[in-house]
């Protein structure tokens, strides 16, 4: 859009701001001609000494039937509505609990000493110990207890899962906190706000809005793992496809779960991805070094 004032001639760039951006523009158009160019020929590369392999035929009748993965589709679309099911349920428990383990560890003065350290003892422990170890101690010694009545063995891997990413999850908000600078609670305060108002209203939306490229890294990492619910026997994907597998004798429901996977994580990648461009295009002020 140009813009012009009463009584003056229009903008018209110089023929030496024409030559810059022509030349911009041709360096642009080279270089996604030579990566276009570069990643068919390592694609093609790779294509060639896969399929002239030794054993690409029997690789590619045990993981590649269509026959198979086209029989086994019902069943594993349907064990991926489930994964998706606990999915939502634990991105909002862990949502909710890695929030006030956050809070708790931000806590100032003397008498919060208690919860600051069993909030941080909590994050260290779940922080150390594999996911799939806590899936098994929440799934099989929970229940052993028989405090509750008999519970589908989705809702104690959603258990398990909050537990754990909610100690992820906790570390990089506190990281957040703690990187929103002093003067915005002083000049809240000042305002007369609160100290909960101050950290709901002031604090925690700078928090959210510095993190959020890692706390959606979380969640993608969260998408794969809800995959491990079935060592507790539910059949989600994986252990549809671990069914489909055992019934047909091939390995090819396994590649169509992952497959599936991915195509549930793939818009969240690309997001976090064009996020954390945007957050450094915003904070890298300047030329490209």
């Amino acid at each position: 859009m140009t813009v012009t004032h009463p009584g003056s001639a229009p903008f018209e760039p110089s023929a030496i701001e024409l030559e810059r951006r022509a030349y911009r523009r041709a360096r642009r158009q080279r270089s996604i001609l030579v990566s276009i160019a570069s990643t068919l020929v390592f694609a093609a590369v790779i294509a060639v000494v896969l399929v002239n392999s030794p054993g690409w035929s029997r690789v590619s009748d045990t993981f590649f039937d269509l026959e198979v993965a086209v029989a086994s589709f019902p069943r594993v679309i349907e064990g991926l509505w489930l994964n998706i099911q606990v999915l939502f349920v634990a991105a909002v428990g862990v949502a909710v609990l890695g929030t006030l383990l956050a809070i708790a560890r931000t806590l100032k003065g003397p008498v919060f000493t208690p919860i600051r350290l069993i909030a941080a003892g909590y994050t260290d422990i779940f922080r150390g110990i594999p996911v799939l170890l806590v899936l098994y101690l929440v799934g099989f010694g929970i229940p052993g207890l028989e405090l509750t009545g008999r519970m589908p063995a989705q809702f104690w891997g959603t258990i398990a899962l909050i537990l754990s990413y909610s100690a992820y999850v906790a570390e990089v908000l506190r990281a957040g906190i703690d990187a929103v600078h002093p003067s915005q609670r002083l000049a809240a305060r000042s305002l007369g706000l609160s100290h909960g108002k101050t950290l709901r209203l002031v604090v925690m939306p700078q928090a959210v809005r510095k993190v959020t490229p890692a706390l959606m890294n979380d969640f993608v990492s969260m998408q794969k793992d809800v995959g491990l619910i079935s060592v507790l026997g539910a059949v989600d994907a994986v252990r549809a496809a671990q069914i489909e597998v055992a019934s047909s004798y091939n390995f090819t429901p396994y590649v169509l779960a992952g497959v599936l996977f991915v195509l549930l994580s793939w818009p969240f990648i690309r997001l976090t991805d064009w996020m954390t461009a945007r957050a450094q295009k915003r904070e890298q002020v300047g030329g490209t070094v």
